[in-house]
């Protein structure tokens, strides 16, 4: 039976919903708000188990028939979650093994959300009857639009250490080596007299008196994450097989450590995503454009649904600053712009008690009076003219890899510099989407002969495939930049020996002789730092016509040596390095693969950007005139270019057409800080 499509003839807007929270005289006026803001989405029972399952076994259904009901009698469809993201208190009473446990034994109890341990083999149980439940009282209701799995899987527990987690990772380690031979030799167990001789004696990587094995770490993470995955499978066969036509989803979070999301993204019907940008943090529209560039990637170029955003503050910060006005409304089109086809919050009613009281909503404490819940109305009515623009795809010319076995791998210890692996990534999304430059994310073993312009940053941990699609990318005509600390050990954290870099030595024409980390350089893993300041960071002067006169290297240098590359910039201001290569260039086939030996401030990476531009033939078209003291954002997609003034000041479109929101025409339209433009061409 074919899955029903999953979007509409309108974007889907709407938000959480949980009635649950609010006496029944409340739900009328709730869905009454609802059509005057233009919801017609609901995202309901996320965290109703204990409501829908008040004891084991015994189902409470009536007050969510009544809520459907409501729902689909006002013309709004819902995202129907399965509601095993947060178990109740009895199951831990009942079940205790179910708790996780952190590396240190310490159990986490009920209290909170989120208080299982993924691999309990009595948690499973219990979510999955609950998931049949639902499934068959609901699956034909006429409400649903689709099945919402569990919820932010990993945000609190992505990884546990208890004794059914050890069983767990030692049946998948037996799966993946097959033998405990197979796995000494994996895991160079040798060192510190670390043999095993059998998957018995393997343990996850608990706390411990030194470092960790490596490749043990490594093996844990990738276990971790493809155990949330099994939970998230086990209670998909379930709703495939009693609603066989009915796209399932769950929310992603952006670019989140705790699950490899290149694994995930197969199974879902439809990619989600909550991102919850600080209205505060002058880069947090620059890192929202990478998490949205992320979604629409996973999907292969599919519409996504933007899940959860936040209307005005969140609540989960030591400080939760407020969006400013029309902030909302610029980060919703952002993500429009970027691929999604529906626009969902967190939440629909702001909560008057409970952990995320003081998280906003749609409709906030002080009810429809207020600037929120205009913004609110205004975009619900401009989403409903945007029809045009669904199952459209921004089409990118340029990619950038990102890898989350090189992110597990870099923020481990015993390496040359503590790094965190997105403030080595995120500058040069920045970089290239600052130049108007729309950005692919890709794991780097695909395809990438598409692509005029690849960047590979720190791909620490590099496949074979990997090297060979950047070989292959470069050959059929692509620029490609690889940057310092990549393909150094392969995927069993072994180090590529005969000179850094393995295979790729011959599609750069270099090798990496040693690491030189520049003192006192250290980034704190997982750090999302964008600009200079994000960091304390130590410098090395460098001297190329590709950069500008004042370049600097950051935190990071090499030692390269040449097989035959050009030198395109060195090492400067008479340190050990002096006069050393830390840019060059090999042409390749059709095009040139480049190497970068340092890690670039801002600005710095910013000219190199332009370059890599001119040289992949990729030259953006400005969209506006004056200076906005911000980023301007400019992104195309279908027949209409989305302008977005994230800046401070005003600016002046420079662009034919109309904008279809104000309903004038584009040329010389002033454009307002957090203004937004979706312009037609004449």
């Amino acid at each position: 039976m074919p899955l029903r499509p999953v979007f509409s003839s309108t974007p889907w807007y709407g938000g959480d919903y949980n009635p649950e929270q609010w006496p029944e005289e409340v739900w009328d006026e709730d869905v009454r708000l609802m059509r005057r803001a233009g919801v017609n989405l609901a995202t309901v029972g996320v965290f109703s188990w204990a409501r829908l399952e008040p004891r084991e076994g015994e189902y409470d259904f009536a007050w969510l028939d009544r809520v459907l009901d409501t729902l689909h009698a006002a013309g709004v469809r819902v995202d129907l979650a399965t509601a095993t993201a947060s178990p109740p208190p009895w199951l831990a009473r009942a079940y205790p093994q179910t708790l996780p446990v952190t590396a240190d034994g310490v159990r986490l109890w009920p209290g909170s959300r989120q208080a299982y341990c993924p691999s309990s083999p009595e948690f499973r149980a219990a979510a999955g009857r609950l998931v049949r439940a639902i499934a068959e009282r609901y699956g034909d209701h006429p409400a649903l639009a689709l099945w919402h799995i569990s919820n932010e899987y990993g945000c609190h527990v992505a990884r546990c250490w208890c004794d059914a987690s050890a069983a767990a990772f030692r049946r998948w380690l037996e799966e993946k080596y097959g033998d405990v031979a197979t796995l000494n030799d994996a895991w160079g167990t040798a060192f510190w007299s670390q043999r095993y001789d059998s998957f018995d004696e393997v343990v996850p990587p608990r706390a411990t008196p030194a470092y960790h094995n490596p490749t043990q770490q490594l093996d844990f993470d990738r276990f971790s994450s493809d155990e949330l995955l099994a939970c998230f499978l086990a209670e998909k066969a379930i709703l495939r097989e009693v609603t066989p036509e009915v796209p399932v989803t769950t929310n992603f979070m952006g670019v989140f450590r705790g699950a490899d999301y290149w694994r995930w993204a197969p199974h879902v019907d439809v990619v989600s995503d909550d991102l919850y940008p600080d209205p505060a943090d002058p880069d947090g529209a620059r890192t929202a454009a990478m998490a949205r560039d992320l979604m629409r990637s996973l999907g292969r170029g599919r519409p996504w649904l933007l899940m959860e955003q936040a209307a005005n503050a969140a609540n989960m910060r030591p400080s939760n600053a407020p969006k400013a006005p029309g902030q909302m409304r610029a980060l919703s089109y952002q993500a429009v712009a970027r691929g999604a086809d529906g626009i969902l919050f967190f939440q629909w009613r702001q909560s008057r008690a409970g952990a995320e009281s003081f998280h906003s909503a749609m409709l906030p404490h002080a009810g429809t009076d207020t600037r929120v819940f205009r913004e609110v109305e205004e975009l619900g009515a401009e989403l409903r003219g945007l029809g045009r623009v669904l199952g459209t795809t921004p089409t990118a010319r340029a990619a950038l890899v990102l890898d989350w076995d090189s992110w597990w791998a870099i923020e481990q210890r015993g390496l040359p510099m503590h790094s965190s692996y997105l403030g080595l990534v995120t500058p040069w999304h920045a970089a290239l989407t600052e130049a108007g430059v729309l950005v692919d994310l890709v794991h780097g073993d695909e395809d990438l002969t598409g692509y005029s312009l690849v960047v590979v940053p720190s791909m620490f941990v590099a496949t074979d495939a990997q090297i060979a699609a950047l070989d292959a990318a470069a050959r059929a005509g692509a620029t490609v930049l690889v940057t310092a600390q990549s393909a150094i050990v392969d995927e069993s954290m072994h180090v590529r020996l005969g000179g850094y870099l393995g295979g790729l030595q011959q599609t750069l024409g270099v090798w990496v002789e040693e690491f030189v980390p520049l003192a006192g350089a250290w980034q704190r893993p997982g750090s999302f730092p964008v600009r200079d300041e994000a960091t304390v960071a130590p410098t090395v002067a460098l001297a190329g016509a590709d950069l500008p006169a004042d370049a600097t290297g950051v935190e990071w240098s090499e030692v390269v040596r040449l097989h035959d590359a050009e030198v395109r910039a060195r090492f400067a201001g008479g340190g050990v390095l002096d006069g050393q290569p830390a840019l060059t260039r090999r042409a390749t086939g059709e095009g040139a693969a480049w190497y970068l030996a340092t890690r670039l401030g801002a600005a710095d990476t910013a000219a190199l950007v332009a370059v890599l531009l001119a040289e992949a033939g990729i030259a953006p078209a400005p969209v506006h005139r004056g200076d906005a003291g911000g980023w301007v954002e400019s992104v195309r997609r279908g027949d209409l270019t989305f302008v977005i003034n994230h800046g401070t000041a005003p600016v002046d479109l420079d662009l034919p057409g109309t904008d279809l929101l104000s309903g004038s025409a584009a040329a010389g339209l002033p454009l307002p800080a957090q203004g937004v433009a979706v312009v037609a061409e004449a």
